[in-house]
C-alpha cells in the first residue's frame, strides 16, 4: 500500500477485494482486485461495473460571484449551462497550455460543483475567487461512485424516485438510492452509457453494497482503476497527465471544440487562441502489431526518425488488439500510417487508427 493524505470511506470494502491501494490523487484507490481484469472489463460492455472515483477532487464554489469565477477558469462558456445540467472541458494556465481538466456541475443558484483530477484546478479557482464574493470549498467528505455499462440504467431505476431514464447526458439531479440522499448524474470515463453517484462518506459504504448485492444477479461487479484504463482507452477518453500535459495546447490534444472563442475571457485565451495552428503533435489512435499491451514511453519512428510517444497503452482481449494513445507529430496522423514502435523491451509496428477505437459514433454513451 503506498502513502496517501486522503482516505476513501470505502477502503476497507477495496482491501477485502484484494486491492493493495495504491496511491491516485492524495487517495489509496483499487488499481487492482484479486478478480481478473478482463472479467471487469466484460462485465462493464455487458452488464455493468461499479468504480470507486471518489480520488477526485470535489470543490464547491458558492456566491454572487462564483458563475464568474468558473466561467474564468474553463475554457467552455459556462454563462450557457442552466441548473441541473454540467460541462467538461480544459483548465489553462496563462501560456494557453492545459493544466487539468474537469467537470463543472451547476447545482443550483450560486452554486457550482467542480470535480477535477491531479491538475491544478483549485490554485487556479482559489487565484481567480480573490476579492471576489465567492467561497471555494474543498469537499473530502463527498464521494463519488460510478455504474457504468448497459444495464446501469434499468438496474439504478429500480432503487431511485428519480426518472432515470428522462436524466439527460450530462445532466445531475439531486435525489436518493437505497434510501440516501445522493446527486446523480449521467457522466462516466467508459464509452457507456452510466451514471456516478455523488453522496456522503457516511453512507457512500451502504450505497456500494446494495448496488453490488442487488445488482450481483444482472452481472454487476466492483471494477478496478486497471480496468477502467482498458475502457477508456478503448473509448479515446484522455487522461491528464499522460494523454494531455502543461506543454500541450487544447488544439493538440482533440479538445478544440471546448475552446469558446466568443465568451468575454477566461485564463490563457489570448495565449490559446495565438497557439491555434502552431500544434507540434495531435493525439492519435495505435493499433500495435504486438500480443501484450506496450510498456508506455515507447518512441514512434518513421525510416528512423522519431516521430512521437505512446502515452496509454492497453491490451484489449474484447478487440484483441494492442491498443495506444499516443503524440505524434501532425504530418503523420492520417489513419493508416505506419509507424515502428521502440522500446527497451519491445520492437514492433503500428498504425495509426481513428480514434475510439470502440463504438466510433457514441451510440451506446448517448443511448
Amino acid at each position: 500500500m503506498t502513502e496517501s493524505s486522503r482516505t476513501s470511506a470505502l477502503a476497507g470494502r477495496h482491501r477485502a477485494l484484494g486491492s493493495a491501494l495504491e496511491d491516485w490523487n492524495g487517495m489509496g484507490a483499487a488499481w487492482s482486485y484479486d478478480t481478473d481484469p478482463c472479467d471487469e472489463h466484460d462485465a462493464v460492455r455487458e452488464a455493468a461495473g461499479l468504480f470507486d472515483v471518489s480520488g477526485l477532487r470535489k470543490v464547491h464554489v458558492r456566491g454572487t460571484d462564483a458563475a464568474a469565477v468558473v466561467d474564468h477558469i474553463i475554457t467552455r462558456d459556462m454563462t450557457r449551462i442552466p441548473v441541473g445540467m454540467s460541462a467538461y472541458g480544459p483548465i489553462l494556465n496563462d501560456k494557453g497550455r492545459i493544466c487539468d481538466d474537469a467537470i463543472i456541475a451547476h447545482e443550483g443558484p450560486d452554486h457550482w460543483l467542480v470535480v477535477h483530477g491531479s491538475g491544478q484546478t483549485m490554485e487556479r479557482l482559489t487565484e481567480t475567487a480573490s476579492g471576489k464574493n465567492v467561497d471555494v470549498e474543498f469537499d473530502d467528505f463527498l464521494h463519488d461512485i460510478s455504474l457504468q455499462g448497459p444495464k446501469a440504467v434499468a438496474f439504478l431505476d429500480q432503487h431511485t424516485p428519480l426518472d432515470l431514464p428522462a436524466l439527460a447526458y450530462f445532466h445531475q439531479k439531486p435525489t436518493e438510492v437505497f434510501g440516501h440522499k445522493c446527486t446523480i448524474s449521467r457522466t462516466g470515463y467508459s464509452g457507456e452509457r452510466g451514471y456516478e453517484i455523488f453522496a456522503g462518506a457516511d453512507v457512500i459504504g451502504d450505497i456500494w453494497d446494495n448496488i453490488l448485492e442487488k445488482g450481483k444477479r444482472a452481472g454487476i461487479v466492483p471494477c478496478s482503476f486497471n480496468c477502467l484504463d482498458k475502457i477508456r482507452v478503448e473509448a479515446g477518453l484522455l487522461f491528464y497527465p499522460y494523454d494531455m500535459t502543461t506543454q500541450n495546447s487544447p488544439w493538440e490534444v482533440g479538445l478544440g471544440w471546448a475552446v469558446h472563442r466568443g465568451k468575454a475571457d477566461f485564463r490563457g485565451k489570448a495565449a490559446v487562441l495565438a497557439l491555434e495552428g502552431q500544434e507540434k503533435v495531435k493525439v492519435v489512435g495505435l493499433v500495435l502489431d504486438h500480443t501484450e499491451a506496450a510498456a508506455g514511453g515507447e518512441k514512434l519512428e518513421i525510416n528512423g526518425a522519431e516521430v512521437g510517444i505512446v502515452n496509454s497503452p492497453v491490451w484489449s482481449h474484447r478487440m484483441n488488439k494492442s491498443l495506444a494513445l499516443a503524440h505524434i507529430k501532425p504530418e503523420y496522423t492520417a489513419p493508416g500510417t505506419q509507424l515502428q514502435v521502440e522500446g527497451d523491451d519491445l520492437s514492433c509496428s503500428a498504425r495509426v487508427e481513428t480514434l475510439p477505437f470502440y463504438d466510433p459514433r457514441k451510440t451506446r454513451t448517448h443511448a
